[in-house]
């Protein structure tokens, strides 16, 4: 049985682009008959079986982008869409909104559904279930039919695609560091099960941060939340039986959740207590106390994920050239300073 084989690869090796290959299987008379020819004997050769997505990609354009998140709830994710919509929009995009529900399965149907005409090109971050099966079969598949992916936040490096992110690791680091320096020494750590990807990183910033500065890592002051809808009740254990002097969170809800757990074992924060938390959204600005956090520019990531996509889709030379030099966006992260934490040395916060 022959090997099954991808427009990508009949291209990569025939030396021709995606397009001619496309245009060749279909008999364009924009292609030379040699040319033609030669593809549609190595297409036949290796049974190659055009399909929904690299027709629709190829025939028409849209001009309509899917975004695919975990959920819609987030604060980040809803900012994140703000700036998908604002750049789609300045650019004659429409945009359609789908939710993973942290499911792989949900993540796949999406795309298999999108991906028969309905889209031009994705912008995603990864549910947490695909992240921990490793399983990116379906967006490969996309890829390799020439329909372009951006991912953003919670992306993977066994995909090779442009992508959006924060520095996690660099923003944790830094502020545990600056927690360390205010001479906090218990600091605790709240974050997710190692196989989602922004805790993950945000956890090796905070270990890092620890032994940069020579304060012992102490497993029993990190709690990995699983089941993130039912975390009250472990957090509530964690702070009672550790009693922390400071508590670093890798998003708004767990912090806020730590907050009412200190409160609820009679500590005062940030009097006997100091939190910070990750996002920056509504409920770090409205809870009581107001929380310390690192703040994602959702806008911003969601901006430069929209432009990057439309640069890919927009794009009509040098179609090979692209597809080899994906690029990774940076967003810059900086602390805004609140009620959570005690007053701190000047210049650290």
């Amino acid at each position: 049985m022959k090997r099954k084989i991808t427009l990508k690869q009949i291209a990569k090796e025939l030396d021709v682009s995606i397009s001619t290959v496309s245009k060749s299987l279909r008999d364009s008379p924009e292609i030379s008959e040699d040319t033609r020819l030669k593809v549609q004997a190595f297409a036949k050769l290796y049974n190659y079986k055009p399909n929904n997505i690299a027709l629709s990609l190829k025939n028409r354009k849209t001009k309509t982008i899917a975004i695919i998140i975990p959920e819609i709830v987030h604060h980040f994710f809803a900012t994140v869409i703000s700036g998908i919509e604002q750049v789609a929009g300045e650019n004659g995009y429409n945009v359609i909104i789908c939710l993973s529900d942290e499911s792989f399965d949900k993540e796949v149907i999406n795309m298999e559904m999108l991906a028969n005409g309905s889209i031009d090109g994705f912008i995603m971050s990864l549910s947490k279930e695909t992240q921990s099966k490793g399983d990116f079969h379906h967006i490969i598949e996309v890829i390799n039919q020439g329909m372009p992916v951006v991912m953003f936040d919670r992306v993977t490096n066994d995909i090779l695609c442009d992508k959006v992110i924060i520095d996690d690791n660099r923003a944790a680091f830094d502020s545990v560091e600056r927690l360390i320096n205010n001479g906090f020494k218990k600091i605790a750590m709240i974050t997710t099960v190692d196989y989602v990807s922004v805790g993950k990183l945000r956890t090796e910033g905070y270990l890092r941060a620890l032994r940069a500065n020579d304060v012992a890592v102490d497993e029993n002051l990190i709690l990995r939340i699983e089941d993130i809808d039912n975390c009250a009740e472990d957090i509530e254990r964690f702070i009672a039986a550790n009693k922390p002097d400071a508590v670093f969170a890798v998003n708004e809800l767990f912090a806020v959740t730590a907050i009412k757990a200190a409160k609820k074992a009679g500590f005062d924060v940030p009097s006997d207590i100091s939190v910070i938390g990750f996002t920056d959204g509504i409920i770090s600005k409205y809870s009581s106390p107001s929380i310390t956090t690192v703040s994602q520019d959702g806008i911003e990531m969601g901006g430069k994920a929209a432009k990057m996509l439309i640069q890919r889709l927009e794009m009509e030379d040098a179609e090979e050239e692209q597809e080899e030099h994906y690029r990774t966006e940076v967003i810059e992260t900086h602390l805004v300073e609140r009620e959570s934490t005690t007053s701190l040395k000047k210049g650290n916060f």
